[in-house]
């Protein structure tokens, strides 16, 4: 048994083939002690547990902002990403640039959201092929013109796992051109390394959450916002008021904090935020650091490749794109016209993925033991090739 799964027990990690890393993490025992903790505050402090939920607020703040290179002040807190993209989008000058560049490879959230904006006409929404990944940035950047208000893009492709490179480009394009620049974080954060100087990414907003690889579960979102921004989002929390001065807004106006403070929202419920306080400590505690995070990542999904490519299948029915370790974030995506039936299949013999389309996703994680893997990878060639399942 892996080390680790020990402090995941009411998961079962160790029971369950659980190869859903790139979706929903299990979490550590930690969480359940501090949603428990939750409770018990709400129940002694009543109304007063605010100040302790805003301590939580800062320490998740700081988690972020740990995993980003960036200081806890420039962290917006939201529910999901989603809420926080909005009041984004509310606060650009869509009247006088109308334009939003975004691809055809966003999750479902931006591509609904901006599907949506572009129905009645009156904003122009580029959607830039893409794939290929690796020249996506250069696309991008040759679709920024003075109207365009915002480039959004992600920095890991949530259907593939491919890592996008030289955003630095389209932050430098965004800057000529007087835009801005949303970098989707969601798939890279806490699996791969992400520092915003050495990405050249310090102007952008930059959106992701903890459902996934950071193991805070739901309710857990951030938008990292340039520290220099003086924004007025027109969905607005009564929060984004909290740090405002009364002398930065002219009379009859609605005030507004400064950066980060600006994107806050409204009452929520602070469980959330207890939990992924003390996920946060305990990954700390543990060791698990984004860079080690990414070599157990690199050692396990180089298990599952090998263990694919042993099954030497006809590509027409199952494969793998041709991509460098270092250009893959943290799942395995595997091209199968029959994706959704062969998860159905995995399901029915305890193995967990799921599918997208035509693309059955295979997450592993760092609770995980290596024979885990094995088996998974076994199990999925005995149901490719029709095998009975084992009574």
């Amino acid at each position: 048994m892996n080390d680790l799964a020990v402090h995941y027990s009411r998961f079962r990690v160790a029971e369950r083939l659980l190869l859903t890393g790139h979706s929903h993490q299990a979490w550590p025992d930690v969480g359940f002690e501090a949603q428990q903790r939750a409770w018990l505050d709400a129940a002694a402090l009543v109304d007063d547990k605010w100040d302790e939920a805003a301590r939580q607020a800062d320490r998740v703040r700081a988690g972020f902002a740990r995993l980003l290179g960036d200081a806890p002040s420039n962290i917006a807190l939201g529910q999901n990403t989603h809420e926080l993209v909005t009041r984004l989008l509310s606060a650009l000058p869509l009247g006088e640039r109308p334009r939003l560049v975004t691809t055809d490879g966003e999750f479902h959230s931006l591509r609904r959201q901006t599907d949506r904006l572009a129905e009645d006409g009156s904003l122009d929404i580029v959607n830039v092929a893409a794939r290929p990944a690796a020249a996506l940035s250069e696309r991008l950047a040759a679709a920024v013109n003075d109207r365009t208000a915002a480039v959004m893009v992600s920095s890991v492709l949530f259907e593939t796992a491919e890592i996008v490179p030289g955003l630095d480009h389209v932050a430098a394009a965004c800057h000529r051109a007087g835009a801005e620049l949303l970098v989707d974080a969601y798939h890279h954060l806490n699996v791969v390394p992400f520092d915003l100087r050495a990405m050249g990414l310090g102007d952008a907003f930059v959106t992701g959450g903890g459902y996934k690889y950071c193991q805070l579960g739901e309710g857990n979102c951030f938008l990292r916002v340039p520290p220099d921004r003086r924004m007025r989002p027109v969905l607005t929390g009564w929060f984004a008021e909290f740090a405002a001065l009364p002398d930065e807004h002219a009379p009859g106006m609605v005030a507004y904090g400064p950066g980060a403070a600006a994107f806050g929202g409204a009452t929520y419920d602070p469980t959330s935020h207890y939990r992924s306080a003390a996920v946060f400590a305990f990954h700390e505690q543990q060791g698990l650091t984004p860079d080690r995070l990414r070599a157990i990542s690199r050692h396990q999904m180089g298990l599952l490749i090998s263990g694919f490519e042993a099954l030497d299948l006809d590509p027409r029915v199952a494969r793998i794109d041709p991509l460098r370790a270092d250009a893959r974030a943290g799942f395995l995506a595997i091209r199968a016209p029959r994706a959704g039936e062969l998860a159905a299949g995995l399901r029915e013999r305890g193995v967990f993925t799921d599918a997208r389309g035509q693309i059955l996703r295979m997450g592993p994680a760092p609770y995980l033991a290596d024979t885990q893997l094995t088996d998974a990878m076994v199990a999925f060639g005995e149901i490719v090739r029709g095998a009975p399942r084992p009574r």
